[in-house]
C-alpha cells in the first residue's frame, strides 16, 4: 500500500516530491508528510489526509533542498494521525519512509526503549529510523548503518532513508515490496511506482527483492542481497505523464471504464496471426509447459479473485481441465495438497499483492512446477517469481476500484483456456468461435456503454439505500459479487452476491420493498431457473432490477425494473455484463456524494498481508 517518493538533484526537491505524492495517492491517503535536509538539517511536514493538506502546509510555511523523501500513507500500525505519519525522524540525524510491515517490531521496539530511543508514534515503522540511526554509533556511514539494520527486520519494506551525517546521500531498498529508481540528467529519484517520476524521467531501475541502492548526485551503486555490487538495467518506459490524467473525466474511474474497449483491444493486439492465438504470446517455453499440465489452480484476490471464479467455469466447461480456485490470502495457511502437474494461475493488477505473492510462493514450496502469471505491471515481483506470463495491457489504473483491470484479466484468461484446451477437450471449431466474440468484444461493449444515461437515472433509487442484493447464476455469479464490490467500495452501500438458487437457504429473509435485487440475466440456459428466482423475490415484494438481454421478451410488473443489455454470445458474456455494474455503482456513488477514486480505508495495490 503507501507512496513513497524520494530524490536527490540539483535543484529545489520540494515541488517533484509533492507531484510525486499526487500521482501515488491510490497507494494510501490516511496521511502524507515529507522530509528534506538543507544546511545540515532535517526540515519536515506532515499533514493528517490527502496530499491537498500537505501541499497547502507547505504553502504557509515552505521547505526547501535539493535531497528529500516523501510518503503517502496507508494505516496499517497505527491509526490514521500526524503522529504516525512518515517520514519518521530519529534525533535530527536520521529520517525514514517505509511500505510494508515490520512483523518483529515489537521486540525491537522493547530493546530500543531500554537503550535511551523516545518513540512518538504507534508505528511500526519508527523501529527502523531507531535502529539506523543506533547503529551510525558504531558503524561507519549510513550504508553500513543501513546494511545492519535490515538484517534485523522480519517482514516486508521498501525504504528511503536520508542523513545529515550524510546528506548527500539517498540510500532506498526493498524486500517484498516494491521500489523503483528514476534515471534523471544529473539527479536520481526513488518510488514505489514509475507513475509518480513520468513528468520528470521515463528511464527506470527495477530493484530486485533484497537490493539496497546508495545514490549520490554522481553515483548510483546497487548492492544484491549478497552484498555484491551488481547492474541492473535501465529500462525505458513508453508511459507518458499524461497517461496517469482524468483529462476530460470527472473520475479517473469513469475514465477507465470508457477505455474498456481500447484496453481490450490492446489485451488481444498481436496475440494471433490468421485469427490464431499464438502459444509464444505466454513465453518462449509456453508449449511445454502446457503439455505437461493437468489441472489448474488459481489464486488471487478481490476482484482479481472474481475473474478467477469466472476462469473456473471457463476452463471446465469449454477445455474440460480440473480447475480450483482460492483465495490467496487463505492457501498457504490450510496445508493444501498439489498435484505436481498442476499449473499455478495468479491474477493481480499490480504484480505487488502480497497474499498472493506469498500463496505462489508457496505453491512452488508444495511442488507445484509450473506457474503463469496475468498481470498489468511489467517488472513487478509477479512477473519475476513466474513461469509464463500475458499481461492484459490494461494500462495505468488509477481508481482504486478496479473496472478495465478486471475485463482486461477476463479477456486474457479466455486466451489462456484456449490455449491449455487444446491439449483437452476444446474442439478448433469452438476456439474459432471464442477467438470471434475475443474480437468483437470492444464493439459490444462500446454498445453497453450508451446505456449510460438510462442507468445513471436508475441509480437515483439507490440515494436513500443502505441494502442491496446482487443476483447471478454460472459465470454470472462471479459478476453479481463484482458488482455488489464495486458497490460497496465506492458508495459505501452494504452489497451482498449470491447464486440466485440460494435466495431459498437463507437470503430471501431479506427481501423487502427496500432491498434493491440486481440481477444479472443473459440469455443462457440457466435463464429459466433464474427467472423461477426472480418471482420468489418479485411475490414478497422485492425490487427487482434486471440486466436482460436485449432479445428477451419481458412483462410489466411494478416491481420489476429492466435495463436491456446488447444481445453478446454466452461465452464473452461475463465481460460485457460487468460494465453496467460498474457505471451503477459509479453513478450510485455520485449521488451518496462519496469519494469515487478514493474511498475511504482503502489502497490500490495491497502491498501487506
Amino acid at each position: 500500500m503507501c507512496g513513497i517518493v524520494g530524490g536527490i538533484a540539483q535543484r529545489n526537491i520540494v515541488p517533484i516530491l509533492l507531484e510525486g505524492l499526487k500521482r501515488l495517492e491510490y497507494r494510501g491517503y490516511d496521511s502524507a508528510g515529507l522530509a528534506v535536509i538543507n544546511d545540515q538539517t532535517i526540515y519536515r511536514q506532515r499533514e493528517l489526509g490527502k496530499v491537498k493538506g500537505l501541499e497547502e502546509l507547505l504553502q504557509a510555511d515552505p521547505i526547501s533542498g535539493n535531497i528529500g523523501i516523501a510518503h503517502t500513507r496507508w494505516a496499517t500500525h497505527g491509526k490514521p494521525s500526524t503522529a504516525n505519519a512518515h517520514p519518521h525522524v530519529c534525533r535530527n540525524k536520521v529520517a525514514v519512509v517505509h511500505n510494508g510491515i515490520i512483523e518483529n517490531h515489537e521486540k525491537l521496539r522493547g530493546t530500543l526503549i531500554e537503550n535511551g530511543y523516545e518513540f512518538t508514534s504507534e508505528t511500526d515503522t519508527e523501529v527502523i529510523v531507531h535502529e539506523i540511526c543506533q547503529a551510525m554509533e558504531t558503524t561507519d556511514g549510513l550504508l553500513n548503518a543501513v546494511k545492519r539494520t535490515i538484517k534485523k527486520l522480519e517482514g516486508a519494506y521498501a525504504l528511503g532513508i536520508i542523513s545529515t551525517v550524510e546528506p548527500n546521500t539517498l540510500v532506498a531498498c526493498r524486500k517484498g515490496s516494491p521500489l523503483v529508481i528514476g534515471v534523471g540528467i544529473g539527479e536520481y529519484f526513488v518510488a514505489s511506482d514509475v507513475a509518480a517520476l513520468l513528468p520528470v524521467t521515463q528511464r527506470f531501475i527495477f530493484l530486485e527483492d533484497g537490493d539496497i541502492a546508495s545514490i549520490t548526485i554522481n553515483e548510483l551503486v546497487i548492492y544484491d542481497a549478497a552484498d555484491n555490487v551488481v547492474s541492473r538495467p535501465i529500462k525505458e518506459s513508453q508511459l507518458t505523464a499524461d497517461s496517469v490524467d482524468k483529462g476530460d473525466y470527472r473520475h479517473y474511474m469513469l475514465k477507465e471504464i470508457y477505455e474498456q474497449p481500447f484496453a481490450i483491444s490492446q489485451t488481444l493486439e498481436g496475440r494471433f496471426i490468421n485469427n490464431r492465438l499464438q502459444e509464444s504470446s505466454f513465453g518462449h517455453n509456453s508449449a511445454e509447459v502446457f503439455d505437461n499440465i493437468k489441472s489448474v489452480q488459481i489464486l488471487a484476490c478481490g476482484t482479481s479473485y472474481h475473474a478467477g471464479l469466472v476462469a473456473r467455469y471457463w476452463f471446465e466447461k469449454l477445455a474440460r481441465v480440473p480447475c480450483n480456485i482460492e483465495v490467496a490470502s487463505e492457501f498457504r495457511y490450510r496445508s493444501p495438497v498439489l498435484a505436481a502437474d498442476t499449473l499455478i494461475v495468479t491474477i493481480s493488477q499490480s504484480g505487488e499483492t502480497a497474499d498472493t505473492l506469498a500463496a505462489l510462493k508457496e505453491a512452488k514450496k508444495l511442488g507445484a512446477k509450473y506457474s503463469v502469471a496475468i498481470c498489468n505491471v511489467p517488472e513487478s515481483s509477479l512477473v519475476r517469481e513466474s513461469d509464463l506470463v500475458l499481461m492484459t495491457r490494461a494500462g495505468p489504473e488509477i481508481g482504486v476500484a478496479s473496472t478495465k483491470a478486471f475485463t482486461t484479466q477476463l479477456a486474457t484468461l479466455m486466451l489462456l483456456v484456449i490455449a491449455i484446451g487444446r491439449r483437452f477437450q476444446l474442439t478448433e471449431k469452438v476456439e474459432q468461435k471464442i477467438t470471434s466474440e475475443l474480437f468483437g468484444l470492444p464493439g459490444k461493449i462500446e454498445k453497453v456503454l450508451q446505456l449510460d444515461d438510462e442507468i445513471k437515472a436508475l441509480a437515483e433509487q439507490f440515494a436513500e439505500k443502505q441494502h442491496a442484493l446482487f443476483l447471478g447464476r454460472g459465470t454470472h455469479y462471479p459478476i453479481a459479487m463484482e458488482g455488489a464490490l464495486k458497490l460497496k467500495e465506492i458508495s459505501y452501500i452494504h452489497a451482498e452476491a449470491y447464486p440466485a438458487g440460494e435466495l431459498k437457504h437463507g437470503p430471501l429473509a431479506l427481501i423487502d420493498s427496500d432491498m434493491p435485487v440486481i440481477t444479472v440475466a443473459p440469455n443462457n440456459s440457466l435463464l429459466e431457473k433464474l427467472k423461477s428466482n426472480m418471482q420468489e423475490v418479485s411475490a414478497r415484494g422485492g425490487q427487482l432490477i434486471v440486466f436482460m438481454d436485449e432479445t428477451l421478451a419481458s412483462a410489466a410488473d411494478e416491481n420489476v425494473q429492466i435495463i436491456k443489455v446488447p444481445q453478446v454470445e454466452n461465452e464473452i458474456s461475463p465481460i460485457v455484463y460487468t460494465i453496467p455494474l460498474q457505471l451503477l455503482s459509479y453513478h450510485v456513488a455520485i449521488l451518496k456524494g462519496t469519494d469515487v477514486d478514493q474511498p475511504r480505508n482503502l489502497a490500490k495495490s495491497v502491498t501487506v498481508e
